[in-house]
């Protein structure tokens, strides 16, 4: 059965992690000043609650072939400074828009490689933007193994970081090689232990299914490894091909790419173990042990998804600092440019570097909380009878067990859980509305 429901299901699909998603976004109806307006009036009626600050660290010394990221590749180092200088400039220019410094309840360093930079250039952007003190806010950054040093470890814990996401993927050589990244199982276990040793109270592993190469003997050594080590959060991401907007993925072919059936069975082979070694199954992708903060808000109904992916603690407002970046005030959304030159200029020029965004209408916001919850809480309920056309495109999922109606509840079936992104499908009006000419998305599995 489960065979079938992947050759049905498996097609290409959103990750949600915003609603719309950002091939539908009306850009031609956006413009800053739209954007400026609703994150004013946002701010003032949710201030008291804090903002999330994403900060986007592009530079990368070499091409990770599989990722799908905005990365900017250099061996120069000299680019840290300026780029440094214009994070400062944009939360500045962002604190005089909202007429003071907003309360920060989350920073997350994404990237990129976020340990590219020196530990006294991420000393001098963090302390340059958290005045107050850090001991409320939850931070967190993502860490090449390769180059995350102890410093980087000690010197943004002293700066209030606790968080810790390392890029595992695979240890298998032959998948390393085709990817172009490279760690040891020990490099990972030495920057886990220093860590813990540290402070750090949260270490996740990023890991990917259905990479060139991959094998079930070579993904189960590297799950063997994985969980030997004990990270808080492991994610176990669904490798999203797609070179027409990735070019580095071409580096090998589809021959290399494990499909259908084979790259399902890594995925159930993957989740099994991790299943077995203790993880809880939450959210789309995410695994956790019982005692991290993320299992225990899935728990209680308090997760929440964002641009920074799941987490524990909820906020209305995300602001984005960066090339590239997404910021996301509840009723509109605005995304920064995409390249290094055009985000610096406009930094230059005292300018904010919107280029592009959406602002929400009610319709949306009604489909984007259902997207929401059914993502964090595996479930959604209509305040009145559910719409007829929701019903009839739930019908096929409801046949095959992966979701069931009760009352004015639609809620996930435990297989369902492998198939959250097809389940969101039936939900987006701007997608049945308009089908996408060309390759929008990765496919779901």
């Amino acid at each position: 059965m489960e065979t079938a429901l992947l050759k049905k299901y498996n097609v290409a699909a959103p990750r949600y992690t915003s609603y719309p998603t950002v091939p539908y976004w009306e850009n031609d109806k956006f413009d800053q000043a739209k954007w400026f307006q609703a994150l004013s009036k946002s701010y003032h009626q949710n201030k008291g609650e804090g903002i999330s600050l994403y900060i986007h660290l592009p530079f990368c010394e070499s091409l990770c072939t599989y990722c799908g990221c905005n990365t900017r590749i250099t061996k120069n180092h000299a680019v840290e400074s300026p780029y440094i200088n214009a994070l400062i400039k944009e939360w500045e220019m962002y604190c005089q828009l909202l007429g003071e410094r907003p309360k920060l309840k989350e920073l997350h360093l994404g990237g990129g490689t976020p340990t590219f930079f020196s530990p006294a250039h991420l000393k001098q952007l963090i302390l340059s933007i958290v005045k107050e003190d850090a001991a409320d806010i939850e931070c967190s950054f993502e860490g090449h193994p390769d180059n995350t040093t102890l410093a980087h470890l000690q010197t943004l814990y002293q700066l209030g970081f606790k968080r810790v996401s390392l890029g595992i993927q695979d240890f298998d050589p032959k998948v390393q090689r085709l990817i172009n990244r490279f760690q040891t199982p020990m490099q990972v276990a030495t920057l886990t232990d220093q860590a813990r040793s540290i402070g750090y109270h949260s270490v996740n592993f990023d890991s990917t299914y259905g990479l060139p190469g991959q094998t079930i003997e070579g993904l189960a050594q590297t799950i063997t490894e994985v969980v030997q080590m004990l990270p808080d959060r492991i994610a176990f991401y669904s490798y999203a091909h797609v070179p027409w907007m990735k070019p580095g993925q071409r580096h090998y072919t589809e021959k290399d790419i494990p499909q259908g059936n084979e790259k399902f069975a890594l995925y159930q082979l993957g989740r099994a173990l991790l299943i077995d070694a203790g993880y809880e199954e939450i959210g789309m992708d995410h695994f956790a042990l019982k005692t991290d903060s993320l299992y225990q808000a899935s728990q209680k109904g308090q997760m929440h998804r964002n641009f920074m992916g799941y987490t524990h603690q909820h906020t209305q407002i995300l602001i984005g600092l960066g090339v590239s970046s997404i910021s996301d005030c509840g009723s509109a959304f605005a995304q920064n440019a995409k390249t290094v030159e055009g985000y610096s200029q406009q930094m230059a020029n005292h300018s904010f570097a919107i280029e592009k965004g959406h602002v929400l209408n009610e319709e949306d916001t009604v489909i984007g909380q259902h997207i929401l919850s059914l993502m964090c809480k595996n479930k959604t309920e209509f305040s009145h009878e559910i719409p007829s056309v929701i019903v009839e495109r739930l019908a096929p999922l409801i046949e095959d067990q992966l979701v069931k109606i009760v009352g004015k509840e639609v809620s996930v079936m435990p297989i369902g859980k492998s198939f959250l992104r097809n389940i969101c499908m039936a939900f987006d009006e701007r997608l049945w509305q308009k089908q996408p000419e060309t390759s929008l998305f990765s496919t779901a599995l």
